[in-house]
């Protein structure tokens, strides 16, 4: 089973001269591979000042897109694996560009992963490997499907039919509802997570200050299920001030709006797995300076320690 060990970039904003002169290597290697033409039968992204860039510049239009720049493929995981209930892998299909980082998606309660199959494709075209899971039963807490989200990083990973598409040191976590609750808790469990995004979560345990990975909640203005009151707002505010973390609330949205396509679910999202995934820093501008809130605008509330 594969092991996620913190980085120095996770320990440290700037990280140790060590890992800078061995992060220089490594880059300059892969440029010299691309030149040579293929490392292993995939050839090797050769961006200069990140390995992990994937894609184009990013501009508002892509960002929301309903399809980026990868072309995509999906893989359903039968319901008999072990750990959690199945699901479905989408993933790019563009071997060039080496492996790209995962991203574990979680749905709520009484729900099945079809709530959340609109940011299969979506996401993954924008260069990520997306798993859209299903829970043993649709009743579990949010505390057992942290437990499933854990599994299923594992099995993407390692066991899945894409693990060799897969970054393994860049995992991400999605839930919603429940699924949201369990998303901090494998956040909690595992701080080598490169990101968190909880959608309109719902837990009965209010306070997160453990939580070490980047961390951005979607709360609805108007839920009334997992009030942000109660949830997201008490989530949030007990987060590590020091954590590279946002909250975003939906005007006029209710629970549900993450079980819909939503371009602002999908920007700001993208944007998140993006800038701590891919330590890609062009998709910072996404995510601050704050957007305005109120009337007019896609947003109740916006908080946030703009991106170390």
């Amino acid at each position: 089973m594969r092991t996620y060990p913190l980085s120095p970039e996770t320990e440290s904003p700037r990280p140790s001269l060590r890992a800078r002169v061995t992060r220089f290597a490594s880059r300059a290697a892969m440029t010299l591979a691309l030149v040579a033409g293929v490392t292993g039968g995939v050839v090797a992204p050769a961006h200069a000042s990140n390995p992990y860039e994937r894609g184009p510049a990013p501009t508002e239009r892509s960002v929301t897109a309903t399809r980026g720049h990868f072309d995509t493929d999906s893989v359903n995981v039968s319901s008999l694996v072990r750990g959690f209930g199945g699901g479905t892998i989408y993933y790019p299909t563009d071997r060039s560009q080496g492996t790209f980082g995962g991203v574990v998606i979680a749905p709520g309660y009484t729900a099945s992963s079809s709530s959340m199959s609109w940011m299969g494709h979506r996401f993954a075209s924008q260069g990520f490997v997306v798993f859209t899971i299903d829970t043993i039963t649709r009743v579990d807490q949010p505390n057992s499907r942290g437990r499933q989200i854990e599994a299923a990083l594992d099995y993407l990973a390692n066991d899945s039919r894409v693990a060799d598409r897969v970054d393994g040191d860049r995992m991400a976590v999605m839930g919603h509802s429940m699924g949201g609750g369990g998303t901090l808790a494998a956040a909690n469990s595992r701080p080598e997570l490169k990101a968190a995004i909880p959608l309109t979560p719902w837990h009965t345990q209010k306070r997160w200050s453990n939580v070490q990975v980047p961390t951005m909640i979607i709360g609805a203005e108007d839920d009334v299920t997992a009030s942000v009151r109660l949830h997201s707002i008490p989530f949030y505010e007990s987060l590590d001030s020091n954590l590279d973390r946002a909250y975003v609330e939906l005007r006029g949205a209710s629970h549900f709006a993450p079980n819909v396509s939503n371009s602002t679910i999908a920007k700001y999202s993208i944007s998140w797995l993006k800038r701590f995934v891919d330590e890609d820093e062009r998709y910072t501008q996404f995510l601050c300076p704050a957007p305005r809130t109120g009337f007019g605008t896609d947003f109740s509330d916006y908080r946030d320690s703009c991106p170390h």
